[in-house]
């Protein structure tokens, strides 16, 4: 029995985001959680052994967001079509985005320098909504330009009435 869900479209070819986000968020992962575990593992040598649930649970929430990331990334994924663009995202908490491009007012391609090294951006998309969280992140330099391009022409092309 096949179950249909709100994140399911029928007929959708989803484009997948680059592998290379795994490493840049996981080396984003690493410094924002692994300095802390490093600093707290420092102080529980140096002190009383209470002091080493600390960086246990430190240690434990690294290895575990290490794990997650590769599922992350490959859940991200994107659909161009005639009238708007769909974005999911979730692994455990999916979403499913999609904006009109007539409501795009537009798009901008940032890369942190992690992302750079590794030749990938993210495509934002700025819409007439303040809360829309519509980016693809992991896109190789040359699709997100492509893409920023494609959408920026499509979404002028509806405000145009074209």
């Amino acid at each position: 029995m096949n179950h249909a869900t709100p994140f399911d479209v029928e007929g959708v070819t989803w484009q997948q985001v680059s592998a290379k986000l795994i490493p840049v968020r996981q080396i984003a992962t690493a410094i924002f959680l692994g300095l802390p575990f490093l600093a707290a593992a420092a102080v529980a040598i140096f002190t009383h052994a209470v002091v080493w649930v600390a960086p246990g649970v430190l240690g434990l929430l690294l290895v575990w967001v290490l794990w997650l990331v590769p599922r992350q990334v490959r859940a991200i994924g994107y659909a161009e079509m005639e009238d708007e663009l769909l974005i999911r995202k979730g692994v455990l908490f999916r979403s499913l985005v999609v904006v009109p491009y007539g409501r795009m007012q537009y798009v901008d391609v940032a890369a942190g320098p992690i992302a750079r090294s590794m030749g990938i951006a993210q495509v934002q998309l700025h819409t007439a909504s303040a809360q829309s969280d519509a980016s693809i992140p992991g896109l190789p330099e040359a699709e997100a330009t492509r893409l920023r391009d494609q959408l920026s022409a499509r979404g002028e092309a509806k405000l145009a009435g074209l």
